[in-house]
């Protein structure tokens, strides 16, 4: 598979879903929030469970088969500098601005009025993992830690 389809169709499931307030299906596990797209041959789903702090995983399909998932933690390390509503705005506008720029990894850092965003990763859309935080006046307020790429038969 062309690591730019893949990243391609990566970005425009993310920018639908959480980040384009996407459309939410009947959860598959007990207690999830489940985020669904799709578009032609692709499928992708994000379940997580959690609000301020949050465990989720997302899954792409071409066709019938999976084809990338991505694992992510995210919590509030600060609740006296952030809560989960501003960590949520900051987060949303960040990766919108990221997804503009047509991809979801490397590095990128964005002022908001809540903080500012930082991520960093190592790797392409087939393998890599990352961090993002909020850092607040200077101090990491929230974080998530993610790792995925490609899942082969």
């Amino acid at each position: 598979m062309d690591i730019h389809e893949l990243t391609a169709a990566v970005v425009r499931a993310k920018a639908a879903t959480y980040v384009g307030g996407g459309e939410k299906v009947a959860p598959c596990r007990p207690g999830a929030h489940d985020l669904s797209w799709a578009d032609g041959e692709w499928r992708y789903l994000d379940s997580y469970f959690g609000g301020t702090d949050f465990l989720g995983q997302e899954v792409l399909w071409r066709g019938l088969e999976p084809v990338w998932a991505m694992s992510y933690y995210g919590y509030i390390k600060r609740p006296d500098l952030i809560d989960g509503t501003r960590a949520g705005e900051t987060i949303k506008a960040a990766l919108t601005a990221m997804y503009g720029e047509g991809r979801f990894l490397g590095g990128f850092d964005w002022q908001g009025p809540h903080g500012r965003y930082v991520d960093r990763s190592e790797g392409n859309a087939g393998w890599f993992k990352g961090r993002e935080v909020i850092l607040v006046e200077g101090i990491e307020a929230y974080a998530l830690d993610y790792f995925g790429g490609f899942v082969k038969p």
